[in-house]
């Protein structure tokens, strides 16, 4: 059971007005994680096509690097996240 504490008129309006903006937030990173996605794709067929592997372990390791600098440890983990996400099947 969750206790919910008490707020005012005012709060609960600024509350939502915030939640809002999360709302639009996370609808910008879906729509990110997508092209993303989409790009993380074309380049994997275009190296396939070209003979080579679908993968650059170095250049994952340049992503990870980026999201951990910027971000912390949780970062280097969203950015694992989002290069399994790329990969696809492998």
């Amino acid at each position: 059971m969750t206790a919910t504490l008490p707020t005012t008129p005012a709060a609960d309006e600024r509350i939502a007005e915030l939640r809002g903006q999360i709302d639009a937030c996370d609808a910008e990173i879906i729509a990110l994680v997508q092209r993303r996605l989409a790009v993380s794709h074309e380049i994997g067929e275009l190296r396939r096509a070209a003979g080579g592997t679908r993968l650059s372990l170095a250049r994952e390791q340049q992503v990870l690097a980026r999201f951990q600098s910027a971000l912390g440890p949780d970062g280097a983990a969203l950015g694992m996240m989002l290069l399994r996400q790329g990969r696809g099947r492998l």
